[in-house]
């Protein structure tokens, strides 16, 4: 079926100037783009008069967590109302394949705060392939709702290989790591994630990583580290990650690359001096960010990491051990623990997003020492009584960036746009409905910070460019009619931290291979949405993999 958009504002996502044009879809691709007015009368099925309306790629979130929920609520309206066409799964080194049933169990359990737990839902996959596929299935009467790649998780590949308690890798654990990454990129994975402030990823050495590195950089894809601390000690974790990408040669992206806590008050200048060092010097590095202050995770992630090893069963075991609770007290709020980045914990800036457990429902909104007030006791007590009795499914919002580092970082000529969006809890943080809709308009529109080519060109052509997208990312002929019609004077975010779930103002239509999910401002149920997996020659194509 043929579409003529007429009358558009073109912002291409090369970052080059705006023009008005015409631009006809046949079927999943862009055939003709010309003047505006010049296609007129070209026959089509449909003719969408776009004047005053923006015609851009659609938006590539870089660091998202919909790995479970694509499956269970596919029709995606969360990020389809942002103009959000394609995300990138599998983040920071927690996700659902590869995996044996074992792992699985204790996986689900560990990121059951970013993505729920259902029991009644078919987890029919164990490889990375067999995921993808997954994706490309029949769900609930249809596929998914946008495109999506993949990271291998590397704490999920360690768990598989040594289990989820602490230790280094032997010889052949590490070869047999590495073996299990070289699978899931020949099954289409793009890259390789970690998550180094969580179990049990954050027990590899950097040698351990550098390992790792080598065996995705020879394959043609990209390290995507959640690092080892964005509070103390960020600029040093972030200079190991630059070293691995330097001593291996992977290409690396610079997941959610925030300065926060007190100690990084107006450091983000530090962090871009590192970045822009290496990349003179020839180094592959990316990053992205999300357009707000607070942070979001597990309240379990404060713990340190030996409270946390091995299965959830254990660390509750732990928790309930009166000398335990001893040792974890001054990790938490005398030394600072490796989970809480090397900061002491301020029960203040924890609030509760979402639960497990339907009978602490009321914590919601709340932050610990609020509760911890509320009911006469320490604010340690009430942190190990919600992991207790939550079984560590806990959701939390962080309240400890700095505007001054979020604008810093997000105008670096390496930046993309990522929601790092939760869609589950009763309150989850608002970057999952409005990322992308409040850099357009808060950040671009109304702060001036980029303009509006600028901005498109961070979150279209620049993140396609570092997945190595096929035929994606840009609006050119012979690409993927991957698109969205927005009102450059109205777009903005709604979803607040009160009430997350609210749709973006301003995004008229939204394209998924051709296909309308958005079409006047409202969801059409179509479900489009493709796996794009990295295929021999570095590219991500739909489809399976050779």
């Amino acid at each position: 079926m043929k579409t003529l958009i007429s009358n558009a504002i073109l912002v291409d996502g090369t970052g080059e100037p705006r023009r008005n044009a015409d631009v006809l879809l046949d079927g999943a691709v862009i055939t003709t783009i010309a003047d505006a007015g010049t296609l007129a009368g070209t026959r089509a099925a449909r003719t969408i008069d776009a004047t005053g309306l923006v015609l851009s790629p659609g938006f590539i979130d870089m660091h998202a967590h919909s790995d479970l929920q694509l499956l269970v609520n596919p029709d995606h309206y969360a990020k389809l109302s942002q103009g959000v066409t394609t995300e990138l799964l599998g983040q920071d080194g927690l996700s659902y394949a590869p995996v044996d049933d074992a792992t699985l169990v204790v996986v689900r359990q560990k990121i059951a705060g970013w993505n729920d737990n259902p029991e009644d839902f078919d987890w029919n996959w164990r490889t990375v392939g067999e995921y993808l596929d997954r994706l490309d299935a029949d769900n609930d009467g249809g596929r998914i709702g946008t495109n999506a790649a993949y990271l291998v998780p590397q704490g999920t590949v360690r768990a598989l290989v040594m289990g989820f308690d602490e230790g280094e890798a032997t010889p052949a654990q590490l070869e047999q790591m590495q073996e299990v990454v070289r699978a899931a990129i020949a099954e289409g994975a793009v890259g390789m994630s970690s998550g180094l402030t969580y179990t049990p990823g954050m027990y590899a050495t950097t040698e351990e990583l550098g390992a790792l590195c080598r065996t995705v950089g020879e394959l043609g894809g990209f390290y995507a580290p959640h690092h080892r601390s964005y509070g103390k000690g960020a600029l040093a974790a972030y200079a190991e990650m630059i070293g691995l990408s330097r001593d291996t040669g992977c290409a690396l992206h610079l997941s959610h690359a925030t300065m926060n806590f007190a100690e990084n008050k107006g450091r983000a200048g530090e962090l871009l001096a590192l970045i822009d060092e290496a990349l003179d010097q020839g180094v592959d590095i990316t990053l992205d960010t999300y357009p707000y202050l607070p942070g979001a995770t597990t309240l379990s992630a404060i713990l340190p990491s030996w409270a946390s090893a091995g299965s959830t069963d254990a660390t509750l075991e732990r928790l309930r051990d009166p000398e335990t609770r001893t040792r974890i007290r001054e990790s938490v709020e005398i030394y600072g623990s490796d989970g809480c980045h090397g900061v002491v914990a301020e029960w203040d800036t924890l609030q509760i997003s979402g639960v497990q457990n339907q009978a602490l429902g009321g914590y919601v909104g709340k932050t610990i020492a609020a509760i911890a007030a509320d009911e006469g006791r320490e604010p340690f007590e009430v942190f190990i009584g919600i992991l207790l009795d939550d079984r560590c499914g806990t959701g939390v919002l962080q309240h400890v960036g700095h505007e001054e580092n979020v604008r810093a970082i997000m105008v670096h000529r390496t930046h993309t746009g990522g929601s790092d969006g939760l869609l589950v809890g009763a309150k989850p943080h608002p970057r999952a409905w409005g990322t992308f809709p409040r850099y357009l308009g808060h950040y671009s529109r109304e702060l001036g910070l980029l303009t509006l080519e600028e901005t498109v060109h961070h979150l279209s052509g620049r993140p396609a460019a570092r997945l190595k997208l096929d035929r994606r990312g840009l609006v050119r002929e012979g690409y993927a009619a991957d698109l969205v019609l927005f009102d450059p004077e109205t777009v903005r975010d709604e979803a607040t931290f009160e009430n997350p779930r609210q749709a973006a103002t301003g995004i008229h239509y939204v394209f998924v291979n051709g296909t309308a999910a958005i079409d006047g401002g409202q969801p059409t149920g179509a479900r489009a949405g493709r796996a794009l997996r990295r295929h021999g020659d570095g590219l991500a194509r739909t489809g399976t993999s050779t």
